[in-house]
């Protein structure tokens, strides 16, 4: 959908950028910060193998949740001040699992520590509202992809930590990077001035956070409560039926959660299937690789190597996805964000399918990191592009959220069933330890495979964007002019002409729609004939105020109903001003 709405009304420093990658490589190492230690988790808190993947897993499911929470209540109150409360829960999360070994309160804390994910599309939405759009698609780019970035980079540091200390440490050093991340945030993000209309969901919002956990429990316990059994299919049950009353609920409530009806759009949708798959292929390499790595050589296909070793190997994953960023906004200025996520979605294939081979000595696996790194980078970068070009300004933080939710139910599924699989094929060794098996690993190879094919075949339903070379030729004169033949598409805002004080049509008036608050809700120029068209965010009471080059300024009082039509208002402009 065209966007109608102004570019940033605030100039933001050359620090923005920087410091929100920075704000979302620390929310990715909540993710990953445990994966050195993964296979000692069971001795270290006590438990079995399946209920020490809820360590991982948890933090995942919080993230799937907050990131519609988070998004949405940006768009609300503040996207900078959501910001910094997520990274605040995040922090108190950390210390919350560096104080505790027992399974409970490590879940708890690591649940608190998911929240941060939510940091990711209200950074999006800051980038969206602050930078000038020459600016916008590698800036997103970069956010996006941190996820990877930080996740690759955490692998080694938090290994070396892990191995030289106590593992709590690491939670104590997570803290620390939040609290730096606040403390950036304060000083160098301005706070945007949109703000969407409407009250925060709350019964939504526990809606979604029960469908998924009922979801995702029967998904890691099935194994051992057995497939077929009247738990495990009760909970697939439940789950479906409360995600159905959630889905009723949201399309009949004022102010949803989740806009569904946006979600049904063709390239809203299938971006976000799409984007379910590129989350299962990305978690799925960061569980599998270090594991084997570090499994010693005596087991015939482990490559016995040390925790900070194994980390070294994965972490060419985030450095690649890190230096993607700038390869991404070439691509997608010239062939668009669909393009570059289908080629994204070819490399990961071509990553996982020769990954299969090249399990048998170290430098084999670095091989994979970066091929994997290279496509999963591209993919990520593509995702908030594809989202932000189809859905209104104001509507982008709560969009770009639920997209980062379908990124976080892709890693959460793909933490689930790799840890199933890899427990469900691990073979005993002396006392009573249970060890993943080359098959186990294989088998997750192929199920991140499968996963990339079905996404890629979602990519290529994608509607197909005119490449720039197309716009260019069917351009009007200016960049303007193309602009209001987008806005003539919307049905829900006003039309009408420009007009001189005769009659006569007035070319190139700037109008500009102010809401009730006082903001600026979008703005464009008159056409050769006068005609302008501006979309409304929502139903309300609008000022239209229109100037030109020659004419005295106008100001008209509008009111729109909010529904799918166009409300016609022709702007009469008063006759030239004189100067005392």
């Amino acid at each position: 959908m065209p966007q109608t709405t102004d570019r940033p009304t605030r100039r933001a420093g050359g620090a923005l950028v920087p410091v929100l990658a920075f704000a979302g490589i620390v929310v990715a190492v909540m993710q990953t910060l445990l994966v050195p230690v993964i296979k000692d988790l069971p001795q270290l808190l006590g438990t079995e193998p399946s209920n020490a993947t809820w360590v991982l897993t948890s933090t995942l499911l919080s993230g799937a949740v907050a990131t519609p929470i988070m998004g949405r209540l940006g768009d609300l109150y503040g996207k900078r001040r959501m910001l910094i409360l997520s990274l605040a829960v995040m922090v108190a999360g950390a210390l919350v699992s560096a104080l505790t070994s027992q399974l409970l309160v490590m879940i708890v804390g690591r649940t608190l520590q998911g929240f941060a994910m939510g940091a990711i599309p209200l950074g999006i939405g800051l980038m969206r509202d602050m930078l000038p759009r020459e600016k916008l698609g590698s800036a997103m780019a970069l956010m996006s992809s941190s996820i990877g970035v930080g996740g690759g980079l955490a692998l080694p540091a938090a290994a070396l930590v892990a191995q030289h200390t106590d593992w709590h440490a690491l939670f104590y050093g997570a803290a620390g990077l939040g609290v730096l991340a606040i403390v950036l945030t304060l000083l160098v993000v301005p706070e945007s001035p949109a703000r969407a209309e409407g009250s925060f969901d709350l019964l939504g919002a526990l809606g979604l956070s029960a469908g998924l956990v009922l979801f995702l429990l029967p998904i890691t316990k099935g194994s051992d409560w057995g497939w077929s059994s009247g738990t495990t299919l009760g909970l697939f049950g439940a789950a479906l039926a409360v995600l159905l009353l959630w889905g009723v609920y949201e399309l009949r409530t004022a102010a949803p959660l989740v806009d569904l009806r946006t979600t049904a759009r063709r390239e809203v949708l299938l971006t976000n299937l799409a984007s379910i798959m590129v989350g299962v292929s990305f978690y799925v390499v960061s569980l599998v690789l270090p594991q084997l790595l570090q499994l010693p050589t005596a087991t015939g296909y482990g490559l016995g190597q040390s925790m900070v070793v194994a980390g070294l190997c994965v972490a060419p994953l985030g450095l690649t996805m890190m230096f993607t960023a700038p390869v991404y906004a070439r691509l997608s200025a010239r062939y668009g964000p669909r393009t570059t996520l289908i080629i994204g979605l070819l490399v990961i294939a071509v990553g996982y399918a020769g990954g299969l081979g090249l399990m048998h000595a170290a430098w084999q696996t670095i091989i994979t990191s970066v091929v994997l790194g290279a496509g999963i980078g591209l993919a990520y970068s593509s995702l908030p592009a594809l989202i932000v070009g189809a859905v209104p300004a104001s509507e982008t933080g709560a969009a770009n959220g639920l997209n980062t939710l379908m990124r976080s139910i892709g890693t959460s599924v793909s933490s689930a069933v790799i840890g199933m699989v890899l427990a469900n094929t691990a073979q005993p060794v002396g006392g009573g330890l249970a060890i993943p098996t080359m098959h186990g690993f294989r088998v997750s190879f192929l199920i991140a495979t499968a996963a990339v094919l079905v996404g890629l075949v979602l990519a290529f339903f994608l509607p197909r964007t005119p490449r720039p070379e197309q716009h260019t030729q069917l351009r009007a004169s200016s960049e303007e002019d193309a602009n209001l033949e987008h806005a003539r598409a919307v049905l829900r805002g006003f039309t009408g002409r420009v007009l001189d004080a005769g009659g006569a049509p007035v070319a190139r008036a700037k109008v500009t729609l102010i809401d009730r608050r006082g903001r600026q809700a979008g703005t464009t120029l008159s056409g050769p004939d006068g005609g302008y068209a501006l979309a409304v965010p929502s139903g309300g009471a609008y000022v239209l105020a229109a100037r030109a080059a020659g004419h005295g300024p106008l100001a008209s009082s509008a009111t729109h109903t909010g529904d799918e039509r166009a409300v016609e208002l022709d702007l009469a402009l008063p006759g030239e001003t004189v100067s005392a």
